[in-house]
């Protein structure tokens, strides 16, 4: 029976493979979730660089509850506020190994509305 990591890291790798597909140059919105908190950044494969970044472990963010589904929201809409003051408008969406839902679709919609595309 396989484990729960290498579970993971498959599902990680075929999203991985299936963003090289349909990237076209564009960067890559990373997250990462873990039971405290939830990290999101925007990286330039090409120059492999982290363009930018926002979590909830940053001190204006941890005041309230850090891993809720508020608090992915707060950190999608400041991803997205960064990325456009750095001169990024579209991305492609990289969930990893997590599954599209929860704090992962709530990070997801408010980087949406804040005005990434992908």
């Amino acid at each position: 029976m396989a484990s729960k990591n290498k579970l993971f890291e498959r599902r990680r790798q075929r999203n991985r493979t299936q963003l090289r597909k349909k990237s076209v140059g564009r960067p890559r919105l990373s997250i990462h979730r873990t039971n405290q908190h939830i990290y999101a950044q925007i990286i330039d494969d090409v120059k492999g660089a982290t363009v930018v970044a926002a979590s909830t472990a940053e001190k204006d963010l941890r005041d309230a509850a850090t891993s809720n589904v508020e608090a992915a929201t707060k950190v999608g809409k400041l991803i997205a506020e960064r990325a456009k003051a750095a001169g990024v408008a579209e991305v492609v969406f990289d969930r990893g190994g997590f599954l599209y839902h929860g704090r992962v679709k709530a990070l997801a919609d408010a980087a949406r509305e804040g005005g990434l595309a992908f």
